[in-house]
């Protein structure tokens, strides 16, 4: 039996912290997988990527989002509380890859619908093992094609 080629996944990884950009990365390389990952440093940074502001073109369909909490300018759960209220994003998603272990944050990211929340307790071993989880999340659920794809196709 012969299976369709996937289509590539962007990864969206929204983090202000470079070193821990980095391990994320490094992880991605360990990992072998060679999704195609786009940087944004805080909330603001990816709400305008995922949108296309600036005259760029929206971050294409699928996509996984992988969303610190604690950051300048809008914050994890600010920019979760903005997807889901936006008719195009609300559907995006979303994991949690943080140092936040207050429970409260874990209860507002998981009542956004966040897909997992996962700490970066371990630097090396943290990262590799979000990243594996997202690299097997993404070959075996199916994801959601853009809406406007979607509508055209039916």
């Amino acid at each position: 039996m012969c299976q369709a080629p996937m289509k590539p996944v962007s990864i969206l990884l929204v983090e202000d912290d470079q070193i821990d950009a980095k391990a994320f990365m490094r992880a991605m390389e360990t990992q072998r997988i060679s999704n195609p990952v786009i940087r944004a440093k805080d909330g603001v940074d990816a709400w305008e990527i995922l949108k296309g502001m600036h005259g760029d073109t929206p971050l294409a369909r699928p996509h996984i989002i992988i969303l610190d909490i604690n950051m300048p300018r809008m914050s994890g759960i600010e920019l979760l509380r903005k997807l889901r209220g936006d008719e195009d994003l609300r559907d995006s998603i979303v994991f949690v890859l943080t140092t936040s272990n207050d429970d409260q944050d874990k209860i507002e990211a998981y009542n956004l619908n966040v897909a997992g929340y996962m700490l970066k307790s371990d630097m090396a071993n943290g990262f590799l093992k979000a990243v594996e989880l997202i690299d097997k999340y993404w070959r075996v659920v199916e994801l959601p094609a853009s809406r406007m794809h979607a509508a055209t196709a039916a």
